[in-house]
């Protein structure tokens, strides 16, 4: 393959993704709460403040497995950092900053063989939904999917030999664990990047990886595996329709995958779990399959192109945390994100001798923005709750009266009506501003949007999918939200781009049934349908939401007929088919 010239380490859509990630998705405050509860002994809590629901009973372990896994678990969960597991989580990415969904997530085991056939492991559930809430469930048994002792379903990620990832024992593990046997490849001890010419300078470890990893970023693939000592085999297993226009070596290039921390990945993980063959995944079909060459120390690392319906019949699939460049060395390296942004714990880990606070900033308050407006500039800023700009109550009147009768409405009054409506354009710093605020709440972070709001953001802002703070509420603490949101007189009726209330999305979209029941009191209709024609029963029933029989009923009782017919149809045939 030709050398070419390098390009972007990740590409800008990547690299804002895990940038917003890093900011939004774990808020200091949240890392503050969860540690102090942690090192109180308080796990519980810890796992609270971090938005992980407990969903078993320890007290329960030691009767169903026996003492010494009662004990054992027991010191792993005082030691969980469960905000650190949210810190690392893999993310969907392609614009989003939410974490990969349905995913299994083991972090312990505890079977010795001695037990059920199933042993019994420490694990968390990732959300369902791509922009749902983000909280997660800790569980406790055998895992969903394990289909034999040791065989984890495709969607699981084994953390089992990576405790840095979650025990706050082992998090120094993680300058292992990214070849920083001395200093950290790319970066300076304070988290600075090196210049160009500073890069590959030295034979030590970092220098190597800085090698190997610049030979990958150029496209120059099998050099890249040769100069990290691993066997690399490009070539395709026997001609199929399926192999059309698949480049092994373009599709590497493309992966954000950490040549040089590959081979003690799995050589950690064949110490930790067992299993001598392990998989990455390229496509739906195909996969990267690891192994070495033989058992000892002195094997090599081989990498093939395999095929496979059933990828558990080749071998155990390698989490993305083990093969994945760290995106934190990828922010760091690029610029995008300064090493106070890191989570205390990895900061310290991988910088010992930067000085914090560590964590993402807190919100920004709001700016003056510059609008072009009847041929001059104004500025406009969000004050007191609205969006304030130079005009005299008497000219709003007049382009209220405009816009009334169809008129057009430009400049300061546009800028206006499309933060209350979620239609129209917005300046540059406006939209970054709105999005400050729906990023907040996407991740949970009920302090933030409340800190927003004493700023003086506007209450009655909506995104661009034309929803506003009400929509919104099932990814944030309602109970403090929603009578501020109230008092302020917000639409309980106001639709969104599918033409679901707020309501609506409650239902459909995670929110709790304490939230649904507090917007019933507040006067939320139910003779509601959304853009599928769809009822609140309906949809319900559709998600499977079977804490919200009493609305469903309720709406049956009060409205029936509403709603779609054929989707009842549809539902019922559904219905007997799973009863056969």
């Amino acid at each position: 393959m030709s050398r070419r010239s390098a390009p972007p380490l990740i590409s800008a859509e990547e690299e804002s993704s895990l940038r917003r990630a890093r900011r939004y998705a774990v808020p200091r405050w949240r890392v503050e709460r969860a540690t102090e509860r942690r090192l109180a002994g308080d796990w519980r809590g810890a796992c609270a403040a971090a938005g992980v629901e407990v969903a078993f009973d320890p007290a329960e372990v030691a009767a169903a497995h026996g003492a010494a896994v009662a004990a054992s678990l027991t010191s792993d969960l005082r030691h969980l950092v469960p905000d650190l597991v949210h810190w690392h989580l893999p993310r969907v990415l392609g614009g989003r900053s939410t974490i990969a969904t349905d995913r299994t997530v083991v972090l312990a085991g505890y079977g010795d063989g001695s037990g059920p056939p199933l042993a019994p492991y420490l694990y968390l559930l990732t959300p369902a939904m791509v922009d749902g809430p983000q909280r997660l469930v800790l569980r406790f048994g055998p895992v969903p999917g394990e289909a034999a002792p040791g065989v984890l379903g495709r969607s699981t990620e084994d953390w089992r030999a990576d405790r840095w990832l979650w025990d706050a024992r082992h998090t120094d593990g993680i300058r292992e664990a990214v070849g920083a046997v001395g200093r950290v490849p790319f970066l300076h001890d304070d988290g600075t990047p090196l210049a160009p010419r500073e890069l590959a300078a030295s034979d030590d470890a970092a220098g190597r990886a800085e090698r190997v990893t610049l030979l990958h970023q150029e496209g120059e693939v099998s050099a890249a595996f040769a100069a990290a000592g691993v066997d690399w085999d490009p070539e395709l297993p026997a001609s199929r329709r399926s192999w059309r226009g698949l480049d092994p070596e373009e599709a590497v290039h493309r992966m954000a995958i950490d040549i040089p921390r590959l081979e003690p990945a799995v050589r950690r993980a064949t110490a930790t779990i067992g299993g001598e063959h392990f998989l990455i995944g390229l496509t739906w079909r195909a996969h990267l399959l690891l192994d070495l060459t033989d058992d000892g120390a002195g094997g090599r690392l081989r990498v093939r192109v395999v095929e496979s319906k059933d990828p558990a019949a080749l071998g155990t699939r390698l989490p993305e945390a083990a093969w994945r460049r760290l995106p934190d060395l990828d922010l760091l390296r690029s610029g995008a994100m300064p090493p106070r942004w890191l989570h205390p714990l990895v900061a310290r880990a991988l910088f010992p001798a930067l000085r914090g606070p560590f964590g993402p900033p807190g919100p920004t308050a709001p700016r003056p923005v510059r609008v072009r407006c009847r041929g001059e500039w104004h500025e406009v800023v969000f004050r007191d709750g609205a969006l304030r700009s130079p005009h005299t109550e008497e000219e709003r009147q007049r382009e209220s009266a405009m816009r009334a009768f169809g008129g057009a409405v430009a400049g300061c009054f546009a800028v206006e009506h499309s933060c209350t409506s979620g239609t129209g354009r917005l300046p540059r710093e406006l939209r970054a501003q709105r999005r400050e605020l729906f990023l907040r709440a996407q991740h949970g972070d009920t302090p933030g949007v409340l800190e927003l709001l004493a700023a003086g953001v506007d209450l009655r802002l909506k995104d661009a999918r034309k929803r506003g703070l009400l929509h919104v509420l099932p990814l944030l603490d309602h109970e403090r939200l929603l009578p501020r949101l109230l008092a302020a007189g917000l639409d309980l009726e106001a639709r969104d781009h599918l033409e679901r209330t707020p309501l609506g999305v409650a239902v459909a979209e995670g929110g709790s049934a304490a939230l649904v029941r507090a917007l019933l009191d507040a006067g939320a209709r139910i003779d509601v349908t959304d853009v599928t024609e769809l009822s609140l029963s309906q949809v319900a029933r559709r998600y499977r939401r079977e804490d919200l029989a009493f609305l469903g009923e309720r709406v049956d009782a009060e409205h029936p007929g509403i709603g779609s017919a054929w989707y009842d149809r549809w539902l019922e045939n559904a219905e007997r088919d799973e009863e056969q």
